[in-house]
């Protein structure tokens, strides 16, 4: 893989919870490479996560012309999975615009914006109080 094909206008930036994506495309036969490990081995063979990053370009018929290399850190896999997802999704568009009404209906560009509530002080967790105690 040559210098090029990593640079910045080249991303799809992915991102659910913690977990942050960068994705690159490449054209090639349908491999997919997370943080220079072999996808399938990154992600513990989990069918579920292969089939949730892949389902963009099985939507637009592309799957066996796209290699898939992405770097990703933090959070856990499942987060980092969906990240992956978007990114690839944001990539495509980028790619081709028409791309953006197929994979629109299908919620694949929509960012997941739930994330960890933060811990209030006086409480144990961001809503667990401590134990009222009436004497």
């Amino acid at each position: 893989m040559s210098k090029l094909i990593f640079q910045k206008d080249n991303i799809g930036l992915g991102k659910r919870k913690e977990a942050v994506a960068r994705v690159f495309l490449i054209p090639g036969k349908g491999n997919l490479i997370v943080n220079k490990v072999s996808g399938n081995k990154y992600l513990q063979y989990n069918e579920n996560y292969l089939n949730l990053i892949w389902a963009p370009l099985k939507e637009l018929k592309l799957e066996k012309q796209f290699d898939i290399v992405t770097l990703v850190k933090g959070g856990g896999l499942t987060g980092q999975a969906q990240a992956i997802q978007l990114g690839v999704a944001r990539q495509l568009c980028k790619i081709d615009n028409k791309n953006r009404t197929l994979l629109k209906p299908f919620g694949f560009l929509t960012r997941d914006a739930r994330i960890k509530e933060r811990k209030k002080y006086g409480l144990r967790k961001a809503r667990k109080a401590p134990q009222y105690s009436k004497r």
